[in-house]
């Protein structure tokens, strides 16, 4: 099960770097994760400032 990214994200790009796959990228309008390379760490989750990011 991935992880998502909500509407509560502002783009401060914090999870981004965080990502150990790389699922992480900058979107249209926010950031998204990438369902088929993501691990299911949740270390992405743990730094989101919004708490924006949770598991699908």
């Amino acid at each position: 099960m991935a992880y998502v990214i909500s509407d509560a994200c502002v783009n401060c790009g914090s999870c981004e770097p965080e990502c150990p796959v790389t699922a992480i990228s900058q979107g249209d309008t926010q950031y998204v994760i990438d369902a088929g390379a993501c691990i299911d760490c949740g270390t992405c989750a743990g730094v989101c400032p919004t708490g924006a990011i949770s598991p699908e």
